[in-house]
């Protein structure tokens, strides 16, 4: 990115055609205000207060840390995202498409809208799962939220190449960006100490937290290796069998 190169060409190419495409311009508008922090911001306070109150609720007698990591890491999260874009943008300093020729800024990769969107409605998504984990209610709707995230940031990152805004890599930038901040929220809140493991719970394991994968189906507990049943005769192994007796014989 930060010299001329076939792939630096072949990017801009692309975002040239796609910002020539048949794509509404009204609607790519939309969507890459999607990505401003005027509007991300917000969204992700509301899920943040509505973490915290689910969590009082859950459970009043629910430590400080606990209650409070989950919503203060995806703050800090979000926090992150200009602390290393602006620095990343300064250092490679990536002039922009044409219409942004002669901007108040230098430096287009990555895209500050790409990754504030991302880590603002993901981290929205995975406090939301981790509610719902937390208060023992299944996940189910853990795969429709993570496809609708999915194509709202995919829908930003075409609106912000279609209205000629950014690059179509300075997008990708931000989403592996975005990627590795999320990926640090998970294993910081995967991680916290969980009173259900130090407690009975009537079988039930830790909480495996919103990063982890689907719930067993019922039914499909392991079964026990046919290999390591003792057979008749077999309670006693060979060590234990005296001199001069023979196997499976009483002892004396």
């Amino acid at each position: 990115m930060a010299d001329h190169g076939p792939l630096r060409a072949l990017d801009e190419r692309l975002g040239r055609a796609v910002s020539a495409s048949a794509v509404p311009s009204w609607l790519a508008q939309f969507f890459a205000d999607l990505g401003n922090a005027s509007v991300a911001l917000p969204v992700l306070l509301v899920v943040i207060g509505w973490a915290v109150w689910r969590g009082y609720r859950s459970d009043p007698a629910t430590g400080p840390a606990r209650r409070w990591l989950p919503p203060l890491a995806a703050a800090l999260a979000l926090a992150a995202v200009p602390a290393l874009v602006v620095p990343l943008k300064l250092w490679l300093a990536r002039p922009g498409p044409p219409r942004m020729a002669g901007g108040a800024h230098d430096g287009f990769y990555p895209s500050g809208h790409g990754a504030t969107a991302a880590v603002a409605y993901g981290v929205a998504a995975l406090l939301l799962t981790h509610g719902r984990r937390r208060t023992g209610r299944p996940a189910a709707g853990r795969l429709p939220l993570a496809a609708g995230v999915a194509l709202l940031n995919a829908g930003v990152g075409i609106g912000l190449v279609r209205q000629g805004y950014h690059w179509p890599l300075d997008v990708l930038g931000s989403w592996c960006l975005a990627g590795v901040l999320l990926a640090v929220w998970c294993a910081v809140c995967d991680r916290q100490p969980d009173d259900r493991n130090t407690r009975p719970d009537h079988g039930r394991g830790p909480d495996p937290g919103p990063c982890a994968g689907p719930d067993p189906q019922p039914g499909t507990e392991p079964r026990p290796d046919r290999d390591s049943q003792p057979g008749p005769g077999s309670s006693r192994s060979s060590r234990d069998v005296g001199p001069g007796q023979e196997p499976g014989t009483p002892a004396p």
